[in-house]
């Protein structure tokens, strides 16, 4: 290939004059540069409709804080930052078409964002065909980081697998071995389910029942009759989203959150946020609150209000704070090799440890170098009977260290593909 420094439009413009489009599998059958100054795209693939559009708003702000910061103190390797949003509507086709387009029509050369898992897998399957890092904010199931892994795809969040891990015994020991599932009829809900029953094996209890929800699900009561018939003494509760939202509204107006035990494998923010506090029944997991007792934090949060002021949500969450350090580790990394090259951004991303204090956690986490899932804390939540202010909805029950809640199955599942088999590029 020529040193020339040409543009993927000068590229496929040229194509395009000689009658050759269809010679060019794409921007990255063959490495591309970009000329030095231009800005760098990043195209972000959240949900802006379906079952996640609240979770993936809020995403959305995260990364675009985060572009803001860096854009702010000049950009980076003196280059600005731009990016292109395509909604994903929550369905994993519409996932696949998103990413073909940010990456052959809208010039990406990253992609952030996601919270359902079959989303993020259908997108990064068409990542890795371009090469084009993937980070997968917020979609928690643990095939993200295990069989459907790769090189391309680094996941930020908590999985199914870490959060049951935190809170399963925990819930055995208090309150009995007789557990019943409430599960997402879709991978996030069928794979936490899994890991959930392992646990139960594991720890001694013993699953008595299953009830799968299909997404959409408004009417909980036949779901929740017969919870009430079966009386277990703890139901693992595997349902997001809007589904979510309804299912806690019903339990509550039946009373039945004080009745049961219930564990939530992860309580993202932009479901419950403003929801009266006996909704918030239960142990649930989160990676982070706005409210830790830790130094950075209310200085995040005023970041956030002063750049979103109108918005109804007055306070970060989980969703928001996993897009907007994705974002920020992604333009460090560009950074601390000096290059967009994708190969040299993936080896700097690989086995990074980020400190406790950069992330406002209480312990260092590190991208997996044989998995890309972020190993991070993992907080074990209740809802907040003595809140300090309206938002104030989360008491923070525990802390567990990355390696206390490890998903040691990711690894023997996950076959990240060779370098030699990802195609190479400058963004």
């Amino acid at each position: 290939m020529s040193n020339s420094k040409i543009t993927r439009r000068e590229l496929m413009g040229s194509a395009a004059a000689a009658g050759g489009v269809a010679a060019f599998y794409g921007p990255w059958k063959h490495n591309r540069v970009h000329a030095q100054n231009a800005p760098i795209r990043i195209g972000i693939t959240s949900d802006a409709s379906g079952q996640y559009a609240n979770s993936g708003a809020s995403d959305r702000r995260g990364m675009l804080m985060a572009i803001h910061e860096a854009n702010e103190r000049g950009g980076v390797l003196g280059r600005q930052i731009e990016h292109m949003h395509l909604d994903t509507e929550t369905t994993p086709a519409t996932g696949s078409r998103v990413a073909e387009r940010l990456i052959n029509r809208e010039d990406c050369g990253f992609l952030v964002g996601a919270v359902s898992s079959g989303v993020a897998n259908a997108i990064s399957q068409v990542a890795q065909r371009y090469g084009v890092i993937y980070l997968n904010t917020n979609s928690s199931s643990p095939t993200e980081s295990g069989e459907n892994c790769h090189r391309v795809k680094f996941v930020w969040d908590g999985n199914g697998a870490n959060f049951s891990k935190a809170a399963v015994r925990n819930s055995i020991d208090a309150y009995g071995g007789r557990i019943m599932l409430l599960t997402n009829d879709y991978v996030w809900g069928h794979d936490t389910a899994r890991a959930t029953r392992a646990l139960i094996d594991q720890y001694g209890g013993e699953v008595i029942d299953e009830i799968l929800i299909p997404q959409g699900t408004r009417d909980f009561s036949a779901a929740l009759l017969s919870i009430q018939q079966a009386n277990p003494d703890v139901v693992a509760a595997a349902v997001g989203g809007d589904d979510q939202i309804a299912l806690r509204q019903q339990v509550a107006q039946l009373g039945m959150g004080e009745n049961t035990a219930w564990i939530n494998n992860q309580q993202d923010w932009p479901d419950v946020y403003g929801l009266p506090l006996d909704n918030l029944f239960g142990v649930f997991g989160t990676t982070w609150y706005y409210n830790l007792d830790l130094p950075g934090v209310q200085e995040f949060v005023g970041r956030y209000q002063e750049m979103y002021p109108d918005t109804s949500m007055r306070v970060p969450g989980n969703v928001f704070y996993n897009g907007y350090m994705a974002t920020k580790e992604l333009l460090a990394a560009i950074e601390r090799t000096e290059s967009t090259n994708n190969h040299d951004i993936i080896r700097a991303l690989e086995g990074h440890v980020m400190p406790a204090a950069e992330r406002m956690q209480h312990h260092d986490a590190v991208i997996d170098p044989n998995t890309h899932q972020v190993q991070q804390t993992i907080y074990l939540a209740t809802a907040n009977p003595d809140p300090a202010d309206e938002n104030d909805m989360f008491r923070i029950l525990t802390q567990s260290s990355p390696g206390e809640v490890r998903d040691e199955n990711a690894p023997e599942m996950c076959n990240l593909e060779s370098f030699e088999e990802t195609p190479s590029f400058d963004a």
